[in-house]
C-alpha cells in the first residue's frame, strides 16, 4: 500500500488501512474528520486514535509499533505496595471522571504542554456519558490524589492518560486497572506509545500488525453489565 496522509471529510465517517499510515512521522494516518462518540468508536475499534494540539486539525494515528499491556505480565514494584498502604487509599471507578481527565490535562499542561484541548475535553466527557469512557481514581481520605481514564469497547482497555497529585499515585491506579481487568477476564491495556514509565510497569512494544491481529480476537468479548458501573472497589 502506498503511505500517504488522506483528508477526511467531516459529511462520512470513514477511515483509510492503517498501513497506508506515514513512516515519519510514524503513525500519522489522517487529518479532519469529526471528533465525537461515533468516530471514536470506529477509530478505537480500528487501532486508531487521535492526538493532536489546541491550534491544530483533528489529526488521527496508528504507528508501526505499538505499547501495550499484557495484564499477566503487569508489574508492580514493592514501593508501590508500600505507597498504596502509607496512602491508606481509596479505588473507585467512575466516581469522578471530569476531575480525572481535568487532572490529567492540568498536569501536562503545566509541565509540557499537552494534546488533551478543549475538544479533546468534550469529547471523551460525552464518551463517558454514554458509557464508552471509563475513569479510575485514587482518593485519599476525600482527595482526589491520582487516576487515569481511557476507553473500553471490547476486551482492550485503551488508556488515555493518568496524573498523580501523590507519589506513585497514577501506579496504584494503573495496578487497580488491571486487578480489575483481571477479575473480569478482559484481554490487554492497549497503551498507544511506550515510554519508560510505562516500561517500568511491564509494558512492552509490538508490531502494528500484531496489535491489529489481537484488536481482532478481543472483539469477541463481550463487557459485563456491572463492570463500569459507579462503585468503590475493595483491596487490590
Amino acid at each position: 500500500m502506498i503511505n500517504q496522509l488522506c483528508v477526511l471529510s467531516t459529511e462520512k465517517l470513514w477511515f483509510p488501512e492503517v498501513d497506508t499510515a506515514l513512516c515519519e512521522p510514524d503513525g500519522l494516518l489522517a487529518v479532519g474528520g469529526k471528533l465525537n462518540l461515533e468516530w471514536l468508536k470506529v477509530a478505537y475499534d480500528r487501532g486508531i486514535f487521535p492526538w493532536f494540539n489546541e491550534q491544530e486539525p483533528i489529526i488521527w494515528w496508528s504507528p508501526s509499533v505499538r505499547g501495550i499491556i499484557e495484564l499477566d505480565e503487569f508489574h508492580v514494584s514493592k514501593s508501590t505496595k508500600k505507597q498504596y498502604r502509607q496512602l491508606k487509599a481509596r479505588i473507585t471507578i467512575n466516581h469522578a471522571f471530569h476531575d480525572v481527565i481535568g487532572a490529567c490535562r492540568a498536569q501536562r499542561l503545566d509541565k509540557e504542554g499537552t494534546w488533551i484541548n478543549s475538544s479533546m475535553m468534550t469529547a471523551y466527557n460525552e464518551a463517558h456519558r454514554a458509557g464508552f469512557a471509563h475513569s479510575i481514581e485514587v482518593w485519599q481520605q476525600d482527595r482526589l490524589i491520582g487516576g487515569l481514564y481511557g476507553i473500553m469497547q471490547h476486551g482492550v482497555f485503551c488508556g488515555e492518560s493518568m496524573f498523580f497529585n501523590e507519589s506513585g499515585a497514577s501506579k496504584i491506579a494503573m495496578w487497580a486497572l488491571v486487578s480489575w481487568l483481571k477479575r473480569h477476564d478482559a484481554h490487554f491495556i492497549d497503551c498507544q506509545l511506550l515510554n519508560p514509565y510505562l516500561a517500568s510497569m511491564g509494558a512492552k512494544s509490538i508490531s502494528r500488525s500484531n496489535f491489529l491481529a489481537k484488536l481482532k480476537a478481543a472483539r469477541c468479548y463481550t463487557i459485563p453489565d456491572r463492570m463500569w458501573q459507579p462503585q468503590s472497589l475493595g483491596e487490590i
